[in-house]
C-alpha cells in the first residue's frame, strides 16, 4: 500500500475487505442469468442480462486497495472490462493488483490500470464515448470530469460529498 497506512489498518480493512468483496461477487458471476416468463403455449417470452461494456473507474487515495475491488469486483462478475484511474497519490497498489490479475490469468485488456492525474487521464477516461459506464469515488474537486460525460454514457455511478450530490444532474448517486 503506498499511502502509508498502519499495517494492521491496511491488514483487516482493506485486505481483508478486498478478499470478502471478490468472494461475494465471485459467487454471483454463475447466477446473472435471465428467466423464462410464463405466457401462452405459442409464445416464448424470457429475458437477458447483457454486460455493459467497457466500464469507466476513478478511485480515491484513501482506500487504495478496498475501493479497486469495489470497482472491479461488480464489473468483471458481470463480463465487462474495465479501464480504471486509481488515485494519483496509489498507483502502486492498483498496479501491484494488475500483476495480480494478470497471474491469475486475466486475458489481456479486461483489467486495464491507468495511473496518472484527473485533468489528464481521469478527462479521458471520463469522456471516452466507448466507456458505457463511469463509477467515481472522490472529492467535489473533480466535478469537471463529472461534466464531460459523453452520451453514450450510461447511467453514471458517482460518490461524493453530499453538498456535491445537489448540483449534481446525473442518474444515480451514491454517497458516503
Amino acid at each position: 500500500m503506498d499511502t502509508g497506512k498502519p499495517f494492521l489498518h491496511a491488514f483487516f480493512v482493506d485486505l481483508e475487505g478486498c478478499i470478502k468483496t471478490f468472494r461475494y461477487f465471485a459467487g454471483w458471476a454463475d447466477k446473472i442469468q435471465g428467466r423464462t416468463i410464463p405466457t401462452d403455449d405459442n409464445v416464448v417470452c424470457f429475458t437477458r442480462h447483457e454486460p455493459i461494456g467497457v466500464c469507466g473507474a476513478i478511485t480515491p487515495w484513501n482506500f487504495p486497495l478496498l475501493m479497486l475491488a469495489w470497482k472491479l469486483a461488480p464489473a468483471l462478475c458481470c463480463g465487462n472490462t474495465v479501464v480504471l484511474k486509481p488515485a494519483e497519490q496509489t498507483p502502486l497498489t492498483a498496479l501491484y493488483l494488475a500483476s495480480l490479475i494478470k497471474e491469475v490469468g486475466f486475458p489481456p485488456g479486461v483489467v486495464n490500470i491507468v495511473p496518472g492525474f484527473g485533468p489528464t487521464v481521469g478527462a479521458a477516461i471520463s469522456s471516452h464515448p466507448q466507456i458505457n459506464k463511469i463509477a467515481f469515488t472522490g472529492s467535489t474537486e473533480v466535478r469537471p470530469l463529472c461534466e464531460l460525460l459523453p452520451e453514450t454514457t450510461t447511467a453514471p455511478l458517482f460518490e461524493t460529498h453530499r453538498r456535491f450530490l445537489e448540483k449534481l444532474k446525473y442518474y444515480l448517486l451514491l454517497f458516503f
